[in-house]
């Protein structure tokens, strides 16, 4: 079994979560620098790799109506540049307000460490992909 890897990609950090080897539970990872992006993108891979991941979900910021705006059409182009894996394009529109309250409800200060509330993202997303 492999596990699945999930990104939220922003335009500083990029928030990381993996599955357990079952692919039932998702859990946060760690989170790293956007840029320089080629440097973030060895980094995901490097990570993929030693975490026996197959497939990577990348969450795509859709606008309200579900258009593409441009944070959605970044993180596609970025997705497009993480070669030997199966992306997955997931609709990650609210998972940061989801992310802040569930750390709120667990009593985490994020306001001096954003990485968590990626981190965090990151895992909402998996947990979607994953309910599918």
């Amino acid at each position: 079994m492999h596990k699945v890897m999930a990104l939220d990609v922003g335009t500083k950090r990029i928030g990381i979560a993996l599955s357990d080897y079952l692919q039932v539970i998702a859990a946060p990872y760690s989170f790293i620098a956007r840029h320089p992006e080629e440097k973030a993108i060895d980094e995901i891979i490097k990570i993929a790799k030693e975490n026996r991941v197959e497939k990577i979900v990348v969450g795509i910021p859709l606008n309200m109506d579900g258009s593409q705006g441009f944070q959605a059409k970044d993180c596609i182009n970025f997705s497009q540049k993480i070669i030997g894996f199966d992306i997955i394009l997931e609709d990650e529109r609210l998972t940061s307000e989801e992310a802040e309250e569930r750390l709120r409800a667990r009593k985490v200060d994020f306001r001096k460490n954003k990485g968590l509330v990626d981190m965090e993202s990151a895992c909402v997303i998996l947990e979607q992909y994953l309910g599918k």
